[in-house]
């Protein structure tokens, strides 16, 4: 797929891998917390079974890869027992110098009809609502399930979902907990981060750890 400015959107191929990491890498760099994670979490995903491979994208540019995109399969547990499948996605990259363009939104929007011409129900996110809206994202206690890790009582606008096929969650109450793979060990994250140029990491206002 050809997008405006040069872009392609592709699956991203093996050699891309690298690339894909240190894009990763730039784009949360300092951003939740000093350094990041979000690279190692990527290079961990493409060997589990929750991961997606035919929603693995990469954004490419004049020749060169900028942005990339990955999505998890997930469920919803529900009060009465069920387990409803869904998918996730994320880390969703773009380099910090073409950050602002509308490439993220490209991503994202050809990654949700992917996953919708996959037969994916429904998709979850946790980030800004006031940028995933734009989607079509509704706070996920809106279709009656809640972030396993927040007391329900809360309001939890980070946590949104996404219905793909229409009506997918209704009657439904349950709660979603993140894969697995989206939990890194932060000595492991250390081991991974030394094959990359050292970067300084910086404690600044507004992260979240």
């Amino acid at each position: 797929m050809t997008e405006p400015n040069n872009c392609i959107l592709r699956p991203e191929s093996e050699k891309d891998r690298d690339r894909s990491e240190f894009v990763t890498r730039e784009a949360f760099w300092n951003v939740y917390r000093p350094g990041c994670s979000e690279h190692y979490i990527l290079h961990r995903f493409r060997d589990l079974s929750d991961f997606v491979p035919d929603l693995n994208y990469v954004l490419e540019t004049d020749g060169e890869v900028i942005g990339h995109i990955m999505y998890s399969h997930a469920e919803i547990q529900t009060d009465d027992g069920q387990k409803i499948p869904i998918m996730v996605f994320g880390p969703v990259s773009i380099l910090p110098e073409y950050q602002g363009r509308g490439y993220g939104s490209m991503l994202i929007t050809h990654t949700l009809k992917k996953a919708a011409d996959l037969g994916c129900g429904a998709v979850a996110i946790t980030g800004n609502p006031d940028y995933y809206k734009r989607f079509g994202f509704e706070s996920g206690q809106a279709y009656g399930v809640y972030y396993a890790a927040v007391p329900r009582s809360e309001e939890t606008p980070f946590f949104m979902i996404k219905e793909l096929k229409k009506g997918y969650l209704d009657g439904i109450v349950g709660s979603y907990t993140d894969p697995p793979g989206y939990f890194a060990d932060d000595a492991a994250v250390e081991a991974f981060d030394r094959r990359f140029e050292p970067k300084e990491k910086k404690k600044l206002p507004g992260q979240l750890v």
